[in-house]
């Protein structure tokens, strides 16, 4: 079996960003049931000099399908304006970045590996092929992000766990 560019990009995202929707809910439900301020919980930082939840969530969906836009158009920016999203919307900004994905294509995918996809911060730049960009930079960064917001809910007591974090598996049929 040959991996394909798809499949170590957009199967993952969809992977993960299923995970994100459902301990985001089950993290939602503990949190209200407890009568924690989910304001509280979208500000919470892990250290002092981390990004809150609020950016981690943003940055999961901005390394998925803010990527693969980033490919398509050829330049990738950090995000610019991130607002203050409440836990709800941070909610539906990951729901809606998993329904478009899904409905990406296995050959527009595959069509983005050689382009050039060049990152830019200020006046600095990273140039990139499209796998290169998507495989070294958007992956990693996509998976920190996840991990850092499972933590942060984990730390704030939301009763999530590994099989939480993993979601669903792809598992042969």
């Amino acid at each position: 079996m040959t991996l394909s560019l798809y499949d170590a990009t957009i199967a993952s995202y969809l992977q993960t960003l299923g995970a994100v929707v459902g301990f985001l809910d089950k993290s939602a439900k503990h949190f209200e049931a407890e009568g924690t301020d989910l304001a509280e919980i979208v500000a919470t930082r892990l250290y002092p000099d981390m990004a809150p939840l609020q950016f981690q969530i943003v940055s999961v969906t901005h390394h998925s399908l803010g990527a693969l836009e980033g490919a398509r158009r050829g330049e990738f920016a950090p995000p610019s304006d991130l607002g203050t999203p409440d836990y709800a919307a941070l909610q539906a900004r990951v729901s809606d970045a998993l329904t478009e994905l899904e409905g990406v294509s296995r050959d527009e995918v595959e069509a983005l590996a050689e382009r050039e996809v060049v990152f830019r911060i200020g006046t600095y730049e990273l140039r990139f092929t499209g796998a290169g960009f998507l495989l070294s930079f958007s992956i990693p960064n996509f998976f920190f992000h996840a991990t850092t917001a499972y933590d942060i809910l984990r730390m704030k007591g939301a009763p999530v766990g590994k099989r939480d974090f993993i979601g669903q598996l792809r598992l042969k049929s």
